[in-house]
């Protein structure tokens, strides 16, 4: 289940960087929406399964409270599940 959730957390991060750096830019100065349309589903899809795979992989890692609220945090913020990946997945 964790090598799941590294995979998750890896494709989570790639779409939201392609979602944040390349669709959204191109929908507001290209005046193109397809990309982020394109993306978004997919995005929206990972980031539920972050989430989910976070919560059921509490007590499995034995992660405190606030270390779950940091690997929660990270999917919100660019590039945080690849910090998470190496801080707290690589080790399991």
């Amino acid at each position: 289940m964790i090598k799941t959730f590294r995979l998750i957390a890896l494709l989570e991060g790639l779409s939201y960087i392609l979602l944040l750096f390349i669709a959204v830019p191109i929908k507001y100065f290209g005046n193109d929406p397809q990309f982020v349309k394109l993306l978004g589903m997919p995005h929206g899809i990972l980031f539920v399964a972050y989430v989910a795979f976070a919560f059921l992989l509490r007590s499995e890692l034995k992660w405190s409270s606030n270390t779950l609220g940091i690997v929660l945090l990270a999917a919100i913020i660019p590039f945080g599940t690849f910090y998470i990946d190496r801080k707290y997945l690589r080790i399991a």
